[in-house]
């Protein structure tokens, strides 16, 4: 078992965000298809230019866990859904995230595996390209080497080599545990202000002096 991965998979997007101001963000514009679901794996990087034979080989080529990032030239054609989704489930395929279209939305909601793609169409592309793999790739303007950690949610996806995840994980789990009893907090009552530093920190900042907006719980 791979306890990073296990660990980013439990963080949300924007608590690594948080932790690591300079992680690479995938534009937002590759949202989530099916919602409320989160993954975090190792890429597998290909290239589909309007043609699903190469998702349909990557399928079978990638290793249980893996992200398949597919990339796709901004061609404007659905490359993957749900028979593809399917077999991933089965081969234990962690997601499927799409610098381009998917279809079947329905069925991808179904079965409840991660798909993230700029949208749906109900066009698909040929079956003539026995596929590109194992190059870096650009995922909404972040490149994406074979192997970097890709990590999503409906708030987006962060791509980024492994160890910057590993240097990031502790901070993100502080976050969510302090985000967690400020929630807490507030359902017993609690102003949101009240578990801030939010008024010295204003004061701070108005004396023009430097400070650091932080939870006292």
């Amino acid at each position: 078992m791979d306890t990073l991965v296990e660990r980013l998979r439990a963080v949300q997007v924007s608590s690594l965000c948080d932790a690591d101001k300079g992680l690479a963000v995938v534009d937002p514009a590759i949202r989530a298809m099916v919602p409320e679901v989160s993954f975090a794996g190792p890429a597998f990087t290909l290239l589909a230019y309007d043609d699903h034979l190469p998702v349909l080989v990557a399928l079978r080529a990638a290793e249980p866990g893996s992200v398949l990032v597919v990339a796709t030239n901004s061609l404007r054609k659905a490359v993957s859904g749900e028979l593809f989704a399917t077999e991933a489930v089965r081969r234990g395929i962690a997601a499927i995230v799409i610098d381009g279209y998917c279809r079947d939305l329905r069925g991808l909601r179904r079965i409840g595996l991660p798909v993230h793609a700029r949208g749906t169409t109900p066009m698909s592309g040929t079956t003539r390209d026995p596929g590109t793999f194992g190059r870096e790739v650009l995922l909404g303007r972040v490149r994406v080497s074979p192997g970097d950690l890709v990590v999503g949610d409906d708030d987006g996806l962060v791509v980024g080599p492994r160890e910057r995840f590993a240097a990031a994980i502790d901070a993100a789990e502080e976050i969510e545990r302090a985000e967690q009893a400020l929630l807490a907090g507030m359902a017993q009552g609690t102003p949101l202000h009240d578990m801030t530093t939010v008024d010295a920190h204003v004061a701070a900042l108005r004396r023009e002096e430097p400070s650091t907006l932080s939870f006292t719980v």
